[in-house]
């Protein structure tokens, strides 16, 4: 991490942001919203962006980021863009041009970072979630070892500087490591975590092979009705965060994020608020005890805010906890 803990180093050499904004899918934010949203995000002091094709807006974002750019308030190199390659281009031979046209849609010239969305793979076609007659998921059989390959083939284009993986669990990235050949190993693993789903498992050896671990439902406030039981706990709410967000005088959003930064995990927080998006880059302005940490590490119960809904129902990657 760099002297202001505000970067970590990433295993190519490259550093990425610890904080990052997290961009909302257009169906849940009207596209016009997204292009606003990301500029204020930008002038709170957010350098990391997180975004992806199935989100539907990367042109919007790329807009913002265009715009903030063209004013002077940031120059490329000051930015952290990174995107993922969807479940049905995981075919080799389809990886490079759903960067391509990731890159268009931005309007950039190279994302900081790409990765694998899902280690599962549906049917290739213009649907992002195609289905049979019945409404089941319709799969596609790739080995994402062969997907892994495009991938660095991206890399050493000079289309992306690091590649990564989404959703991958121990077993998955174990696939990938051992794979005879590797060129580039994945940066970073970017999967749900927060205090009720902290991942130490999976953190462990993400570190013990020196690959990030980035947090995408860090603040645990996306509780889809088609997959959460709206009576589980909200996060925020929590009697420990807030008890702990009295004693230093923050919000319980920042006792998390902090939380994650203390961990070694790059946090993303999804935010469509000025207000807390600038309180949200508080978190480098305070630091938690140890003993807050294990208060917080005591409040893992491994509920899932947002399982894999793409990955139910494959014969090989069937839904569980596994790590």
């Amino acid at each position: 991490m760099d002297p202001k803990g505000r970067h970590l180093k990433l295993n190519d050499g490259h550093f990425i942001p610890v904080l990052g904004f997290g961009t909302y899918a257009a169906e849940e934010v009207p596209k016009s919203k997204t292009v606003e949203d990301t500029k204020l995000a930008i002038d709170a002091g957010f350098r990391h962006i997180d975004c992806a094709h199935a989100y539907g807006n990367e042109n919007e974002i790329g807009l913002a980021i265009q715009s903030k750019i063209q004013d002077g308030t940031v120059k490329r190199g000051d930015i952290f863009c990174n995107s993922k390659l969807w479940v049905t281009c995981l075919q080799p031979d389809l990886v490079r041009p759903a960067l391509e046209k990731t890159l268009k849609n931005l309007h950039l010239d190279y994302v900081d970072l790409y990765i694998i969305h899902y280690p599962t793979a549906l049917k290739p076609g213009e649907e992002l979630y195609p289905e049979d007659e019945k409404g089941k998921a319709i799969f596609d059989t790739v080995d994402f070892c062969a997907t892994w390959e495009a991938m660095e083939k991206c890399k050493d284009a000079g289309l992306t500087k690091s590649i990564g993986v989404s959703n991958f669990n121990r077993r998955q990235l174990e696939k990938i490591l051992n794979k005879p050949g590797l060129k580039y190993k994945p940066v970073c693993n970017q999967v749900e975590c927060h205090p009720y789903l902290n991942q130490r498992k999976l953190l462990d050896f993400c570190k013990s092979k020196d690959i990030v671990l980035v947090a995408y439902g860090a603040l645990g406030t996306q509780r889809p009705k088609q997959w959460v039981d709206q009576s589980s706990p909200v996060l925020l709410e929590d009697p420990v965060l807030c008890a702990m967000a009295k004693k230093y005088e923050r919000t319980p959003a920042l006792i998390a994020l902090r939380y994650q930064l203390q961990r070694g995990v790059v946090a993303l927080a999804k935010c469509i608020n000025e207000k807390q998006m600038k309180e949200n880059m508080q978190v480098f302005e305070f630091q938690l005890t140890s003993e807050d940490m294990k208060a917080i590490d005591g409040l893992n119960q491994n509920l899932r805010y947002l399982p894999f809904h793409i990955a139910v129902g494959h014969p090989e990657y069937p839904f569980s906890d596994e790590y």
